[in-house]
This record gives C-alpha cells, sequence and structure tokens, in this order.
C-alpha cells in the first residue's frame, strides 16, 4: 500500500520557520520525483517545490514565491522529503501536500500526472 504522509505543520508568526516532512512507504522512492504542493482557502492548488529522482538528474525547482525562501531536500535512505521554510509570511497559510510522480518522474510544479498524494498538513502563519 501506498503512503505519503505529511507532517511539521503548524502555526508560526511571520518571519519564523518550519521544516514540513513527508515520510513515504509503498513504491521505490528513489525513482520518484517529490513535488510539495500547497492549497490556501478558496485558492487552487499551487505547487511549490519539486526534487527529481536519481534517475532523471536529481533537479530541483521552485515557484517564483517561495524561491530564495523555501529549501527542499531528500532523503532517500528514509523514503523522505522535507521542505525547510524560512521568513514565512501570511500568504504562505495553506496546506501543504507532498506529491510523487513516476516512476522516473523528472519533476514538475503542476498537479497533473503526479501519481500518489499524501492528505496535507495544516500550515498557518500569523502576522
Amino acid at each position: 500500500e501506498v503512503q505519503l504522509v505529511e507532517s511539521g505543520g503548524g502555526l508560526v508568526q511571520a518571519g519564523g520557520s518550519l521544516r514540513l516532512s513527508c515520510e513515504t512507504s509503498g513504491f521505490t522512492f528513489d525513482d520518484y520525483a517529490m513535488t510539495w504542493f500547497r492549497q490556501a482557502p478558496g485558492k487552487e492548488r499551487e505547487g511549490v517545490s519539486y526534487f527529481s529522482g536519481s534517475g532523471s538528474g536529481n533537479n530541483i525547482d521552485y515557484s517564483t514565491s517561495v524561491k530564495g525562501r523555501f529549501t527542499i531536500s531528500r532523503d532517500n535512505a528514509k523514503n523522505t522529503v522535507y521542505l525547510q521554510m524560512d521568513d514565512l509570511k501570511p500568504d504562505d497559510t495553506a496546506v501543504y501536500y507532498c506529491a510523487a510522480e513516476g516512476p522516473y518522474g523528472l519533476g514538475s510544479l503542476r498537479p497533473e500526472g503526479m501519481n500518489y498524494w499524501g492528505k496535507g498538513t495544516l500550515v498557518i502563519v500569523s502576522s
């Protein structure tokens, strides 16, 4: 059974930091591109960052709204992808989801084409 379980969300003041984790099981993690998405109330789901698998060049990209503030990483030994979020802003408030694309996904910030999804973790940034 495929599972993606996000954790690390919570309430933080503007300017603060959080580290999200997404622990996975049930598929060959190394072969999959992993993407973080977020969805704020009343808004469409937005791609935040991706990290492609080792067979696809370990490419990384970020949305313009988070570039320079968020850092994605992955630990293939732990089947886990992380999102370090610094200098958080109230506009970062959303439910954050991780998703897997593959096998041999190249990485994408678009929700179409993702094979597996987690259930999300809520991040609230107060002003």
